[in-house]
């Protein structure tokens, strides 16, 4: 996707600040981070929303959530915790249609969310 930001940080066309990346998926930092952690897992397939997935991306879905452990460890949340969500479109707040899988945490996180 020409217009896609997440498209284009994945190209390296723009700047971010990535923490994790291999074939699959990339991870960087949110811009907006609403945690002390805050981490944005893509993968390198665009997917404008999660009703977009097909059988054919179910490898796919499963690694984001093995990168997702990884880096958990590797930002020392793996023990406290931390919360992962995907937001699917307008009214979820879905900003940028290309999924990407949230991950916060560094502090305690208040329940229910919204």
């Amino acid at each position: 996707m020409p217009d896609c930001i997440f498209c284009k940080i994945i190209k390296k066309e723009i700047p971010a600040k990535i923490i994790y990346e291999d074939d699959m998926v990339i991870a960087f930092e949110d811009i907006n981070p609403q945690a002390p952690v805050h981490t944005l897992i893509v993968p390198r397939k665009h997917i404008p929303t999660l009703l977009d997935i097909t059988t054919e991306d179910r490898a796919l879905i499963g690694h984001i959530f093995m990168a997702a452990n990884n880096i958990a460890k590797n930002k020392g949340i793996s023990v406290s915790g931390f919360r992962t969500l995907f937001n699917c479109n307008k009214d979820a707040g879905q900003a940028v249609y290309h999924i990407h899988l949230h991950m916060l945490g560094g502090r305690r996180l208040a329940w229910p969310p919204g």
